[in-house]
């Protein structure tokens, strides 16, 4: 998109410049009244005023162009919002928290500028990690060969995040299309930039990054600013690495409107700020150089502040957000099977082992839909395919485009997922999460994000994700390799969680997760993955609705409700006392925790009329306590004891296998647990 010239004052045309001046006005007059609407109690509860950036998010918003760029802009984006083409109406549907907000219908904080149909992404509170959103789209833009650049705008405290290391980390080695924007304005709220970085100019801390270009420009001068990101697209387009764009900005008020800048900056530097405002230096130099005469702007700024005022009335008939619609759009709707509606088969082939039937299905999977990929650490090297050979011959058969391998950074893995999910719906993103589960820590604040993702954009964004993560003990790991954490997944609206204990349905769950719609998150349960006593035949099209439990043992005195690893104790139990004849036990296996089977819970309470619940995390805050809890405000007339529940002991997971065998469940436990209930 060479534009073959540089802006200046003087080589500009008038009309140009007047659109950019009407833009710069019109942004700053709403920018000026947002903290009345919350004054009034009209909305705009959060508002991080623009004014000193005005150069920069001028021209960032120019040199995007939505038909092939990517926009992501951040809290303080206003105008950057404004002129890529959000009207001023819109702007302050959002500000107001309308339903008619183009970015999410007031599911978001206001201040929060989208518009998904444009590519101008819905981003979230938590500054700078959408700068690894951008590199995943980036990285499908690249796959795509589509021409374009992704713009990730962002303030210079935000660079102090991990995960924007992480992102530039990751795009200069992927050598991908993004501009990183960072607007210096010298404070992350009350915190001044020497408290963040030693750098005076932060951007100067990734100066030793390869394929990756600097650039430094005023943010308070509306043509050195553009002619920067003008040069800065032309080069990624050129080049085909990124760059940083480094404009230096002031912050003319508040940090936001629950901030007190005269707190902190003293009289000199409130009044220095002033001084540097970009719209008066810009409206100084239309005059200077007889571009445009007092009159000419003062029209234009009537004409600004009857937009304004057209797009206030407009916003404030909007509709308000309906409290029914909370339940709207929490995770889309998931692939559903025709053949295998209750996820069951008959199927009398030979047993395969539970870590070929993933691996098979992970290959049927790439071999029906050609827009599926999968990353993590250690999974495509070679003949090594992940630390339990899982992926094993994937990137032989489907190459490194769709099969590769990450860097050690489990939040660049998840936050890129989501990214590269935004570049068309079609994807199928599978990550493996962590080399174990309990590695996963480090993308929780990517998880979390991304579970509200399809919520807060009202139904515009879903991330279609398939985490896999090796799950649970009985390995003799000890810490880091041997927890199971669904008790902690379980708690968040958005996701999906799956255990599979049999080879079967890690089969034919993960082919239903791949082809759904939103985030799965799917626990291995790796102490089965070669286990002959999971071993079972899987048809070769198996799927496993969510939220479909399964009879695993018949029976009418207790009944064992259960998924993973302890599926196999609680049959072992069974087994034992129908054997000796001490007892019926029926054993139901969850298989999905989130959404689970509520029908099938009180099918079998009803049955039984006494419960185990039987799992491998810790029983204090497992989820095991929200069945118990289901059952007691479902099925309380039913019971004949109390609900009871095993697990682990309230204790991390000790390496020596003498202290791993004392925490973790095991068949003893169960059958001294339910000896007792039996004779309640």
């Amino acid at each position: 998109m060479a534009h073959n010239k540089k802006f200046g004052i003087k080589r500009t045309d008038k009309e140009t410049l007047a659109k950019w001046f009407k833009l710069m006005v019109t942004g700053r007059t709403i920018d000026d009244r947002a903290p009345n609407y919350l004054r009034q109690a009209i909305g705009w509860s959060y508002h991080a005023p623009y004014a000193g950036h005005d150069g920069i998010q001028l021209a960032i918003g120019q040199v995007f162009e939505r038909e092939h760029d990517h926009l992501f802009p951040y809290y303080r984006d206003m105008l950057t919002a404004h002129s890529a083409g959000i009207t001023a109406e819109e702007l302050i549907l959002n500000g107001i928290s309308k339903d008619t907000d183009v970015a999410g219908g007031g599911r978001h904080m206001s201040n929060h500028f989208a518009k998904p149909e444009w590519n101008i992404h819905n981003t979230s509170s938590c500054t700078g990690n959408h700068t690894l959103h951008a590199v995943g789209v980036a990285r499908a833009m690249k796959k795509y060969k589509v021409s374009g650049v992704v713009l990730s705008s962002q303030g210079e405290s935000s660079v102090s995040e991990g995960y924007v290391y992480e992102a530039i980390n990751g795009a200069t080695n992927e050598k991908l299309p993004v501009i990183f924007v960072i607007q210096d304005n010298g404070y992350g709220i009350s915190v001044p930039k020497a408290d963040q970085t030693a750098n005076r100019k932060v951007a100067n801390n990734f100066s030793g990054f390869k394929n990756l270009k600097i650039f430094h420009c005023n943010g308070k001068d509306v043509f050195d600013s553009l002619n920067t990101m003008f040069e800065a697209k032309e080069y990624v387009l050129e080049h085909e690495h990124p760059v940083i764009v480094h404009a230096n900005c002031v912050r003319i008020h508040s940090h936001s409107n629950s901030d007190r800048h005269e707190l902190y900056r003293d009289d000199y530097e409130l009044n220095y700020v002033q001084q540097y405002d970009p719209l008066a230096k810009y409206r100084r130099l239309l005059l200077r150089y007889n571009r445009f005469t007092e009159e000419e702007l003062i029209a234009m700024e009537e004409e600004a502040k009857e937009i304004v005022k057209s797009a206030h009335k407009a916003a404030m008939k909007a509709p308000d957000p309906d409290p029914a619609s909370i339940y709207d759009f929490v995770i889309p709707g998931p692939y559903v099977s025709e053949k295998y509606p209750d996820g069951l088969h008959n199927h009398d082939g030979e047993p395969r082992k539970l870590i070929e039937g993933l691996n098979e299905t992970l290959k049927a999977e790439f071999r029906h839909n050609p827009d599926t990929y999968i990353w993590g650490q250690d999974v495509a090297y070679r003949e090594k395919g992940g630390i339990f050979n899982v992926t094993k011959g994937m990137q032989q058969e489907f190459g490194s485009e769709r099969v590769f391998n990450a860097p050690i950074a489990e939040d660049f893995i998840m936050g890129t997922a989501n990214g590269m999910s935004r570049f068309n719906d079609k994807l199928r993103i599978v990550v493996e999460g962590a080399e174990f589960a309990d590695y996963f820590w480090p993308a929780m604040e990517q998880l979390v994000d991304s579970s509200h993702d399809y919520w807060r954009s009202k139904g515009q964004f879903s991330p279609n994700i398939t985490v896999r993560l090796a799950s649970g003990g009985y390995i003799g790991g000890g810490l880091y390799h041997s927890q199971t954490i669904e008790g902690v997944l379980t708690t968040f609206p958005g996701i999906r969680v799956v255990y599979p204990s049999f080879a079967d349905d890690a089969a034919g769950l993960l082919r239903t997760s791949i082809r759904s719609q939103g985030i799965t998150l799917f626990l291995e349960p790796k102490a089965l993955y070669n286990s002959p006593k999971a071993a079972t035949p899987i048809p070769d099209d198996f799927e496993v609705p969510f939220g479909k439990a399964r009879i695993r043992h018949e029976g009418n005195d207790i009944s064992f409700i259960t998924y993973g690893n302890t599926v196999h104790m609680c049959m072992e139990v069974a087994e034992k006392f129908k054997k000796d004849g001490t007892a019926s036990i029926e054993v139901l296996d969850l298989r999905s925790l989130n959404p689970f089977d509520r029908e099938a819970i009180l099918k079998t309470v009803k049955k039984t009329g006494k419960v185990i619940v039987v799992h491998e995390d810790k029983v204090f805050g497992g989820f095991g306590g929200e069945i118990a809890a289901f059952i007691n405000e479902n099925a309380f007339e039913y019971l004949d004891g109390p609900v009871k529940r095993i697990g682990s002991t309230f204790t991390p997971v000790g390496f020596n296998r003498i202290l791993e065998a004392a925490i973790l469940p095991n068949a003893k436990k169960i059958e001294e647990l339910s000896i007792e209930l039996l004779k309640y």
